[in-house]
């Protein structure tokens, strides 16, 4: 049997923006507990955001690059007797956007010869964009996802 589920932490809004989401994304981006390094990172790539589209709020981008990255179906694993099989599952709201800041990070960070604000706002322009390496994740996901959909009567 299986305990109860982690209840949902309150999240603190972020100063300048007052918003969840840029809050939890530097959450994402910090390492090691340097909350002050993450929040610079992240009001600076969010400068550069703002400057290369035309919306005037950086939180409001933010958040349209997000939910461009956002999977919003993705493959788990199941064992069915002795095979195992790559389910295709509706991903929650909740994780989709965790996946697609995950994974804006992740690619961000695997650029090389720039400061992390620099790589971490081009990553996020090239979201609000529909393009780049987190857009390409989200779709191979996707194309993954489409491939197995004979097996999508195993979930439950």
């Amino acid at each position: 049997m299986r305990r109860r589920r982690a209840e949902k932490r309150k999240i603190v809004p972020d100063p300048k923006f007052n918003s969840d989401l840029v809050s939890r994304f530097v959450s994402i981006v910090m390492i090691e507990g340097k909350k002050t390094v993450a929040e610079n990172i992240v009001y600076r790539a969010l400068d550069i955001l703002k400057e290369k589209t035309s919306e005037e709020n950086p939180a409001k981008a933010l958040s349209k690059a997000i939910d461009n990255v956002r999977p919003r179906l993705e493959v788990k694993s199941r064992r069915v007797g002795g095979a195992t099989y790559q389910v295709p599952t509706d991903v929650v709201p909740a994780r989709g956007v965790s996946l697609a800041m995950r994974w804006i990070r992740d690619y961000a960070r695997n650029k090389k010869g720039k400061p992390m604000e620099v790589k971490l706002g081009e990553e996020l322009v090239a979201a609000y964009k529909s393009e780049g390496q987190a857009i390409k994740k989200r779709d191979e996901t996707h194309k993954m996802a489409e491939a197995n959909r004979a097996f999508s009567h195993l979930r439950w």
